[in-house]
């Protein structure tokens, strides 16, 4: 929910030295927000009365519906120009909180009906207030203030006072005058605080209708890696069971030829080919890998990862004790943090040594990568870990990296062990 942080402090002000609120902001910031208010309940009004009457009046065309179907869109565009007048009286922008309908959508959930609602309350109601505290305590102050010039030349009524001169407006002008700031200022900071207060609780959603949002953000993205993964795994097979095999094919192939070809110039471009040929099936192998390991469908995550660690060339220490396979999206997460981790021990830390250690620690996947290379790893400086970071956020895990100077560097990944969604 939206922090009111101004608005605080606008309260406090009112029930603080009466000096300090005069000489502060708020009287001020009230009447910007109560003027710009009054302006926009205005045009409000004017707005929801055209379009209600040209939309009853056009009903028997059927295009009148339309219009009619219009209102709603129009409350949406109110709420969001009111979202975006808030900072004069709130801390935040409620606008940065919810997203605002879009002119061309109809609303559809309670936040955007409740908005809609504050529109039409603006369009009747609030403005008519705004506009006439804002009259009442800016002619008051003026007119006290200036009472003296207007009594030299006509009689001035001030409430239930009649100055016919200038030498009775004086007394007045030096009394009233500082009192209807006063209390001018208290009345525009009150009814703005108070105005912006409902205004926030109107066109912010509630706690429960915030964590729907996350909740279904939350379900979109995991649906997202789900996909990605999908999709990953359906390259893998084509390469696998497709590319893979006609290079194989085609290496075998070659194999033979050598037998045939006789010695010369030809055998040594067969051997050639034969050899770029291996290299290109060696190259299509890391890619296929690199895609999605078939190890990891077919084993799961520890026979995954020890086929890694076997890849490097240095010693590595697999200790991995699961009871169970986590569910497929968190198990690829973890498998190609430690490829990823271990590619970077390999390319960067000029270790001697590495460790990779996954456990189940309560409803937790833990795995954490080690080694003792010469440390000064970061996230987020162009590696490939930044996007396992954000993969692991949607699942509702973590990746961290402690890496002093001199070492050593620790990967460390949490993961829920189930996914919600």
């Amino acid at each position: 929910m939206t922090s009111a942080t101004r608005t605080s402090s606008a309260w406090s002000a009112v029930g603080g030295n009466p000096v300090r609120l005069v000489l502060s902001s708020w009287p001020w910031r009230s009447l910007l927000y109560l003027l710009t208010g009054a302006v926009v309940g205005l045009v409000s009004f004017i707005g929801f009365f055209v379009t209600i009457g040209v939309g009853v009046l056009t009903a028997p065309l059927i295009i009148g519906l339309f219009i009619l179907g219009g209102v709603p869109r129009l409350g949406a565009m109110i709420a969001g120009l009111e979202r975006r007048r808030l900072p004069v009286m709130l801390e935040e922008d409620v606008a940065t909180d919810v997203s605002d309908t879009p002119w061309w959508r109809t609303p559809r959930d309670a936040a955007s009906w409740r908005a809609l609602g504050y529109a039409v309350l603006l369009a009747l109601f609030l403005w008519v207030v705004d506009a006439l505290v804002v009259v009442l305590v800016v002619t008051f102050v003026v007119v006290s203030l200036i009472s003296p010039l207007l009594a030299h030349y006509d009689t001035v009524g001030m409430l239930w006072w009649q100055l016919d001169s200038t030498r009775e407006a004086v007394p007045f002008a030096i009394i009233a005058t500082p009192v209807g700031i006063v209390v001018g200022a208290y009345a525009l900071t009150v009814l703005a605080a108070a105005q912006s207060s409902l205004a926030g609780i109107l066109l912010s959603p509630r706690e429960e209708e915030l964590e729907a949002r996350v909740t279904e953000l939350r379900r979109s993205r995991i649906e997202l890696v789900d996909a990605f993964e999908t999709e990953r795994k359906r390259i893998e097979r084509d390469l696998h069971d497709g590319v893979q095999q006609r290079m194989v094919a085609l290496t075998m192939l070659l194999g033979r030829a050598e037998l045939d070809v006789p010695e010369g110039e030809g055998l040594a471009l067969v051997r050639q080919a034969h050899s770029e040929a291996e290299a290109a099936l060696a190259d299509l192998r890391e890619v296929v890998r690199g895609v999605h390991p078939r190890v990891l469908t077919d084993l799961g995550l520890a026979a995954a990862i020890r086929e890694v660690a076997d890849r490097m060339p240095i010693p590595v220490r697999v200790d991995v004790f699961l009871d169970e396979r986590p569910p497929p999206q968190v198990e690829a997460a973890a498998y190609f943090v430690v490829s990823e981790g271990l590619a970077n021990v390999a390319k960067h830390s000029r270790a001697r040594s590495a460790a990779i250690h996954a456990r189940r620690s309560g409803d937790s996947l833990v795995l954490v990568v080690t080694d003792d290379g010469h440390g000064g790893a970061r996230l987020g400086e162009g590696t490939g870990l930044s996007g396992l970071v954000t993969r692991l956020d949607a699942l509702g895990g973590t990746l961290s990296v402690t890496s002093p100077d001199g070492g050593p560097t620790e990967l460390r990944m949490e993961s829920p062990w189930h996914v919600d969604r």
